[in-house]
């Protein structure tokens, strides 16, 4: 019988609730964007997409009218042409504001169905339009691309060819591929090797998409096809039109391959380079890419001829195996190519991009071309003088050439990785012989003769120099002639650039002055002065144009002034901040009006700082003189400003805020060059500068560190020291910041002798060039270190160097990545500079095409130096220190590690364990620059020793080994820096009970070798029913965090590897014996294989290592659970053949050991390290990382691992739950720093092993039949209810119907049926609930 109705009800209602929660729960594991429900009105259902069929050329039609209504403000449809059958060949305009045509939006397109047969591109892009109008607004993503990209999409280039294809056609047997007039449409474009032989009246449909291209000026495109699965790159034929197999490599091939791997790389199956087509299982794409030709020639391709002829770069991509699969395949093609496709066309905004204007009218110039020193491709700007270049990240020299206009060459661009740099080029127009061309020059390889060097012949031998002759404010017009004028009067020596612009569009403009003024010459050192950073701090700006007239008017004459010509490169930058000149007021003394840039920001707060996160947004002028000084390798600059009378040199602030002295390494090279300016300034060596304005102030010798006399986040002097290899300083020129023009003249005087002196300090210190002494070529971006001073520089292009010094005997050290450093003293004098030269030797095996690591470059260096050569042998030299060696008992164990505690607070902390049997504790000593700090990122080492109490030699080695590193940490440089990237522990005894029994000079006795129960500890790693001092041990060991774990022991000479249990095999076994190999080889006795023991009846142990197990097999050891549960491997060295000798051979003992201990803190930074992430960057902490398919270590906090693996190429999975699991292959050398690998994990889609979309369809299904069969139930026993009461003569009137619901009620009992027989009329509803449920 059936529940009353009402009660039925209300059940049925919870069960309905209940089921359609779980059914979202379920649907929300899977893709939201495949089941989402759209709410739309009866008018707009047209639009709804169902991804499960093809649109004829009438659907797609309506379709994309539909889009273009619904979406007007971002979405315009158009035709670009006809096909032959008269189809409209139509093209989605998806931008902001797509009816008018807006600069600075690049324009990107995909076209589909070139072939009409192959048809999942001509969905795919419906499928794209859908996408990117309903996300806009909702996804920043989707937003951020239609607001700055100009997209067209083309569904369907060859609609005619479609009309005819045939759905399930996978080889295209039945036509369609053609257009009406049987022409293949990717055969008709001009070809570089044949031009066209095909009559344009049969293929309207390319010479339409011909004039698209040429019209539009695109800069990026997909053509997408099907046949197969790969990304292919121009170009598509070769001149030998050879059928397969020639590459045909264009001029910006290393960028196409970019652009082709960014589409396969996100394309599940084309990444994997397998497309396994039925057709052609053989064929594989490596990386899911290949050039055009070398897969076969296709001459008259469309993706040659955008490149070719239009601005465009273009790749072709195969979606699929299928031409023309059955469309219940396109969803998941969508699915498949939707990231691909957004990421390709995030790539139109890489490179450098910027506007080309006339620099007299500021016109827009179209059609100049583009020129890209090195790559032989260029490219036109637009109607609005725009263009777009894309390139990789590098250094690129780029030149504007136009008719009728001096180019003007933009030399050491810098492209970085994402938004492209903006670089804008303004042409002066060719009106006389004497206007020349405006060049920006950074880095060259134009080597000069010796004789270019030499001063100019017969100097006047009583020379007066030539002194400016007019002192006025220049505005920027009027500044702007000036430097027009003399870099056109004296070519030989002056060339105007522009480094970039200000925020009102004012040229940043610099004039370089040498005798090769246009390149950098090998040799020659760069040189800069910077004014009127601050627009009313004026007199700097005036003092620099004086500057410029003064250098070429007395060129030739004047010795100095030749002299300092020819031999340096000299910028001078008049005004870094033309905009806030503009508005400053003369007369002003110390106000602020003109003191910032346009956009009111402080350009000298404006660089990015050491100390602090600079929040105020990048302004043009400190991005434009950023990239400056990338591009160049200064030497030494001045940055004029004025309100002061002083030399303000780094640091300028300090990470604690406050105006107090912050030392820089090269604290007294910029006393030294601060002086020089300071001392030829009549008025500012005094020190006493503006006693009216501020008389509190007093500057020693008329200099002051920045940040002593006030605090100065984000100042540019600091950038440049911290950033490039230039030292600059600061100089306030004035006690009035916009003095009248009247007093211009007296400020010439006062520094125009200063401004000589500063420049020569360039030329003091060290300078060379460091090269390969194989073929004697520079070798670039080699590192100069100086001992003892923390700042480094770096070579230049040509392998050339400045290092400015003060005077005294330096240790200086070059090294390069692939080359032995080679060190060498040199005595620096007063008066000149020193040249030292260094030649270094390549090493052949260095790269092996391992990953960069990720560690400092000391470190790097640091352990090649001591795992090549005499490196080791050097630091025990060097890290000598006095000993009187005994044996401690517990008491003085315990005192000797608290007394290395109180010594050295900041470096160690020692750790309690436990306590033995006996309620000794057990002591850990951790050594460390931060051992009070977290640092999963730091390899972490165990030194374990007194495991058998009647070995002891193991614990005093320990000691000593502490008290070496913590002596030598801030003394020896090598013990220091090592220890600073390790985290050093050291337990030197496990049994102390043991140690206090055990009697010296036994070399063979048992007495203390168990604990004080007669347990032999190394037996005892189980559980918890350990003994206390194991318990403490395991505790240590399960934190997981150990990269390698070193024990000491007695009785033997011998290295020993897991396992100490009877094994078959050891996983990993390469790793564990070369680990303990590196122990033996550097011990002088051990490597040899001779034990010399009597007491053992092995005695030739090759290389003196073996598998633990061979020399005695047991159960339980802390080997064997270190590598089981603590997953870091654990090798045990036996240190002599007598347990507990004499305590005067322990000096002998140490003298073996202590190269062989010191490599292990060496080894440790060995291996493979790395994070793992997932996309979004968040550590993934307790991964899985597995070593050739068997070891395992955890990521830790942070995401870290690391894992020391033998020398070899080894393979690395990653596996976490909830991710893909992912795998690399690593190279790991014997001499290099650990290979740094970035591990970053996908989502697993896959749920219960099964696809998502799957599970979530079958959940949905299963819970549709659930709600249909309760509905079911609910209507079967509605209808019932009708017809029945409760109680017992009911049941006797209605007998018929009673029977059969007995047959309709499979579950009930006979005892169900008696209870409801017998059920009294009062009883309550909650009793007769009770009732049907027993």
């Amino acid at each position: 019988m059936c529940p009353s109705r009402e009660r039925l009800s209300t059940m049925l209602k919870l069960q309905l609730s209940l089921l359609a929660f779980l059914f979202l729960l379920v649907v929300s594991l899977g893709d939201a964007s495949l089941l989402r429900t759209r709410r739309l009105s009866p008018s707009t259902e047209e639009t709804v997409e169902t991804y499960n069929k093809y649109y004829s050329y009438v659907e797609l039609t309506e379709r994309l009218q539909s889009l273009a209504r619904k979406y007007p403000h971002i979405a315009n449809l158009s035709s670009i042409g006809q096909s032959v059958e008269g189809r409209e060949l139509w093209a989605m305009r998806i931008t902001s504001d797509p009816s008018t045509d807006t600069p600075g939006k690049p324009k990107f397109k995909y076209v589909g169905n070139m072939h009409g047969d192959e048809t999942v591109s001509r969905q795919v892009l419906v499928y794209l339009v859908e996408y990117l109008l309903a996300k806009y607004g909702e996804e920043p993503r989707i937003t951020e691309l239609v607001n700055s990209t100009d997209i067209y999409i083309m569904p369907s280039m060859n609609p005619d060819g479609f009309e005819r294809s045939i759905e399930g056609d996978c080889s295209g047997d039945n036509g369609g591929r053609n257009n009406a007039r049987n022409v293949d449409l990717n055969r008709s474009f001009p070809d570089q090797y044949d031009g066209t032989a095909t009559n344009p009246e049969k293929i309207p449909e390319v010479m339409a998409v011909i004039r698209w291209i040429r019209e539009k000026k695109f800069v990026l495109s997909g053509n997408l096809h099907g046949g197969t699965v790969v990304a292919s790159y121009p170009f598509d034929d070769s001149a030998s039109h050879q059928r397969q197999g020639q590459y045909s490599q264009s001029a910006d091939d290393i960028l196409f391959r970019f652009l082709a791997l960014t589409y396969s790389q996100n394309h599940p199956v084309m990444k994997t380079g397998q497309p396994n087509c039925p057709d052609a299982m053989d064929e594989t794409f490596k990386d899911g890419i290949t050039n055009g030709a070398q897969w076969y020639d296709v001459p008259g391709g469309m993706q040659d001829y955008n490149y070719l002829f239009g601005n465009c770069l273009e790749i072709t991509v195969e979606l699929s195996c299928c031409k023309y699969p059955f469309a219940s395949e396109l969803h998941k093609e969508w699915n498949m190519n939707r990231e691909s496709l957004l990421t390709y066309m995030e790539k139109i905004h890489i490179g450098a991009r910027g506007y080309v204007k006339d620099n007299i009218s500021g016109a827009a110039l179209t059609n100049v071309s583009i020129v890209v020193e090195g790559i032989r491709h260029n490219l036109t700007t637009g109607k609005y003088g725009e263009y777009y270049r894309l390139l990789l990240p590098g250094t690129y020299n780029i030149t504007a050439v136009a008719p009728g206009y001096a180019p003007m060459t933009v030399h050491g661009v810098q492209v970085m990785e994402g938004k492209a740099t903006e670089l804008n080029f303004t042409l002066t127009p060719l009106v006389t012989d004497t206007a020349g061309s405006i060049t920006v020059s950074t880095s060259s390889t134009v080597i000069p003769s010796e004789e270019n060097k030499n001063s100019p012949s017969l100097p006047l031998p009583e020379h007066h120099a030539i002194q400016p002759q007019e002192f006025r404010h220049h505005n920027y017009a009027d500044m702007e002639l000036f430097l027009r004028k003399y870099s056109s009067e004296f070519p030989s020596i002056a060339h105007l650039i522009s480094i970039g612009s200000s925020v009102e569009g004012r040229e940043l403009y610099v004039m370089v002055i040498s005798d090769s003024p246009m390149v950098h010459e090998h040799g020659e050192p760069e040189f800069k002065y910077v004014a009127n950073m601050h627009g009313n701090e004026v007199v700097g700006r005036e003092l620099l144009l004086n500057l410029i007239e003064y250098l070429c008017r007395n060129y030739g004459t004047d010795p100095e002034v030749t002299e300092l010509v020819n031999n340096t490169r000299i910028h001078i930058m008049p005004s870094m901040n033309p905009d806030g000149y503009e508005v400053a007021t003369e007369g002003d003394v110390k106000g602020y009006k003109g003191r910032n840039n346009s956009n009111n920001f402080d350009l000298n707060r404006n660089f990015p700082d050491q100390f602090i996160t600079i929040t105020e947004p990048r302004q043009p002028e400190t991005i434009a003189v950023m990239n400056w000084l990338k591009s160049t390798p200064f030497v030494l600059s001045a940055n004029l400003h004025g309100g002061s009378l002083v030399v303000n040199y780094p640091y300028d602030d300090d990470k604690d805020g406050l105006n107090k002295y912050s030392q820089s390494p090269d604290d007294k090279v910029f006393q030294q060059v601060s002086r020089a300016y300071s001392q030829e300034n009549p008025l500012m060596h005094n020190g006493r500068p503006c006693e009216d304005l501020y008389p509190s102030e007093n500057f020693k010798d008329g200099i002051t560190n920045g940040a002593s006399w006030y605090n100065v986040p984000g100042g540019m002097q600091d950038w440049n020291y911290l950033n490039t290899n230039c030292f600059e300083v600061t100089i306030e020129l004035g006690c009035v910041k916009y003095p009248l023009a009247k007093d211009l003249p007296d400020y010439w005087e006062h520094n125009r002798r200063a401004l000589l002196q500063f420049l020569h300090q360039v030329h003091t210190g060290v300078k060379g060039t460091v090269s390969d002494s194989s073929d004697g070529t520079g070798i670039p971006n080699a590192t100069i270190s100086v001992a003892e001073i923390d700042h480094n520089i770096t070579t230049a292009h040509t392998g050339d160097y400045w290092r400015l010094l003060t005077p005294g005997i330096y240790y200086i050290t070059a090294s390069a990545h692939g080359y032995a450093p080679v060190a060498t003293y040199a005595p620096v004098s007063e008066d000149k500079v020193v040249v030292v030269d260094f030649r270094l030797e390549r090493l052949h095996s260095d790269t092996n095409g391992q990953a960069p690591p990720l560690s400092e470059k000391e470190l790097r260096d640091l352990i090649k130096d001591l795992s090549l050569g005499q490196g080791l042998d050097e630091l025990v030299k060097s890290s000598a220190t006095e000993n009187n060696f005994r044996y401690r008992p517990y008491k003085e164990l315990s005192e000797f590690l608290r007394g290395l505690t109180l010594n050295f607070p900041n470096i160690t902390l020692l750790h309690s364990l436990g306590q033995s049997a006996e309620y000794r504790t057990i002591l850990a000593l951790e050594i460390s620059n931060k051992p009070r700090e977290s640092e999963p990122s730091k390899p972490k080492i165990r030194f374990v020793a007194g495991i058998h109490g009647n070995a002891p030699v193991g614990t005093e080695l320990l000691l000593e080994f502490a008290a070496l590193l913590c002596i030598n940490y801030g003394k020896n440089p090598a013990i220091t820096r090592v220890s600073f990237r390790t985290r050093i522990f050291i337990i030197p005894s496990i049994n102390p009970d043991g140690r206090e029994r055990a009697v010296e000079k036994q070399c063979n006795s048992t007495k203390g070798f168990a604990n004080i129960n007669g347990i032999d500890l190394d037996t005892d790693f189980f559980g918890m029913l350990s003994q206390p001092e194991t318990r403490a041990m395991m505790d240590l060991i399960l934190d997981k965090g150990y990269t390698l774990s070193v024990a000491l022991d007695g009785g033997f000479l011998v290295v020993t590897y897991p396992y100490d249990k009877p094994v078959q095999s050891v996983e990993n076994e390469g790793t564990l014996k070369y680990l303990a190999g590196v122990y033996a080889s550097n011990h002088p006795k051990m490597h040899l294989g001779v034990t010399g023991c009597s007491n053992n009846g092995q005695s030739n142990i090759p290389d003196g290592v073996m598998r633990a197990a061979e020399r005695k097999s047991h159960m339980g050891s802390m080997k064997d659970f270190s590598m089981d549960f603590g997953h870091c491997p654990e090798i045990t060295v036996y240190t002599g053949c007598c347990l507990f000798p004499p305590a005067d051979q322990l000096a002998t003992i140490w003298a073996e050991n202590k190269k062989a201990l010191l490599s292990m803190l060496v080894e440790v930074h060995k291996g493979v390290r790395g994070v793992v992430t997932d996309k979004s960057g968040k550590p993934v902490v307790g991964a899985i990382i597995v070593l050739n398919g068997g070891v395992r270590v955890f990521t830790q906090e942070g995401g870290f691992f690391h894992a020391l693996l033998a020398p070899g190429i080894h393979n690395i999975e990653a596996v976490a739950d909830g991710y893909q699991e992912q795998r690399q292959e690593v190279v790991v050398s014997n001499y290099e720093a650990a290979t740094s690998i970035a591990i970053v994990l996908d989502m697993d889609n896959n749920i219960f092993g099964l696809p998502r979309e799957f599970v979530v369809a079958s959940a949905a299904a299963s819970m549709t039949a659930l709600v249909v069969t309760a509905c079911i139930i609910w209507c079967v026993c509605a209808a019932k209810s009708n017809h029945q009461k409760d109680g017992f003569h009911r049941l006797r009137q209605h007998r018929d119907e009673y029977d059969d619901e007995i047959r309709l009620a499979s579950m009930g009992s006979k005892k169900s049926l008696l209870a409801h027989e017998f059920q009294d009329e009062s009883e309550s509803d909650e009793e007769t609930l009770y009732a049907n449920k027993i």
